[in-house]
């Protein structure tokens, strides 16, 4: 056993891990990143008593067959308009950029070289959303901050989702995007594909999009909290469904088994966990140690090292799903900013 930078534990030796039943062996390191800090034990029963139990309520008419599940989606569809007030850390930069069908933005610091100077290294961010809701409006926020941190610019995609997307077209929009800053001049060995929740199943499913149709390979993957298995056994099974401050299994069950499923079933295919990762980039994974998605992130971390795909899985105490969001106020997110930014500067500076 050793010791990451920020005082977390690396477990590099078979047997002995920082999650049950998940070694950290050759390529893959699983790291106790913290002990949560005061705010964020505060935060969880706030969460816990308010988002958790908003989204189970909202959620229960169309569980319940009492909503079709597109007009829930239409509904969430709206939800990043009013997240244009929110505004961006000061010094923010963006330029919008539209495609067929979609958008997207660049958001870089007025101290980050310009992306209309320069084509070095870039950010390809994934909003996460549950594939429904949020947008760039929502994320220009965590997205800047992560852009700041990092140094580098972020080209953020505001992908199709339900109810006017299928899976495959929203992996089409973000594959659309990655062929947009390779035409632009970026290198793909200086790109990270990034993303939560939602838009970490999509960093991991548009990586292996990218590999599969032959496009060259970026410099790492980053993901926050992501999604791995449409399939919610796994979650169902995992005692963390009673432990997350925020999500239950409800969100899947109308997401997956409502939203994407044809005739009641889903592909296998939609669901990263279930492709072999050989050929993929070094890959850094955040999530928090109660959040339902854990075991979603210890199968992502499996599947890199039976790929011997570099692989570093921080396991955050306690902490919320996407809890980097709440930097403002979380210093353990501020600290795992600074993780990912350090990943970031990491990847693309040795390839």
């Amino acid at each position: 056993m050793t010791e990451a930078a920020d005082g977390g534990e690396i477990y590099s030796g078979a047997g002995e891990s920082a999650v049950p039943g998940l070694a950290s062996v050759g390529s893959l390191q699983v790291v106790r990143a913290n002990t949560a800090g005061r705010m964020t034990r505060i935060v969880n029963p706030v969460l816990r008593w308010t988002v958790r139990v908003g989204i189970d309520l909202a959620l229960q008419p169309v569980l319940r067959g009492w909503v079709a599940p597109r007009r829930l989606f239409a509904v969430t569809s709206y939800t990043d308009a009013p997240a244009a007030l929110l505004l961006p850390p000061r010094g923010t930069r963006r330029r919008p950029v539209r495609f067929d069908g979609f958008r997207a933005e660049w958001v870089w610091h007025r101290e980050t070289a310009s992306v209309l100077d320069a084509k070095g290294a870039a950010i390809l961010y994934f909003h996460g959303g549950a594939f429904m809701c949020c947008g760039l409006n929502t994320h220009r926020r965590l997205v800047a901050k992560i852009g700041q941190a990092s140094g580098l610019p972020v080209f953020s995609v505001d992908y199709r989702q339900l109810p006017k997307a299928t899976f495959p077209e929203t992996v089409d929009d973000c594959v659309t995007a990655y062929r947009y800053l390779l035409d632009e001049g970026f290198p793909a060995e200086r790109i990270i594909l990034s993303g939560d929740s939602a838009g970490g199943c999509l960093t991991f499913s548009t990586a292996l999009a990218i590999r599969d149709r032959g496009l060259p390979t970026p410099a790492g993957l980053a993901a926050l909290s992501p999604v791995a298995d449409m399939d919610s056994s796994a979650r169902h099974a995992h005692p963390n469904r009673h432990l997350d401050p925020a999500l239950s299994n409800a969100v899947g069950e109308v997401v997956f088994g409502l939203g994407y499923a044809v005739d009641g079933k889903l592909d296998p295919a939609w669901s990263p966990v279930n492709h072999d990762f050989t050929g993929l980039p070094p890959v850094l994974i955040q999530v928090g140690s109660t959040e339902s998605l854990l075991p979603d992130c210890e199968a992502l971390a499996r599947r890199c090292a039976e790929a011997n795909v570099e692989c570093l899985l921080q396991i955050w105490d306690r902490a919320p799903h996407v809890f980097q969001a709440g930097s403002d106020v979380l210093p353990d997110a501020r600290q795992a900013i600074r993780e990912i930014a350090a990943f970031n500067r990491r990847t693309v500076a040795v390839r």
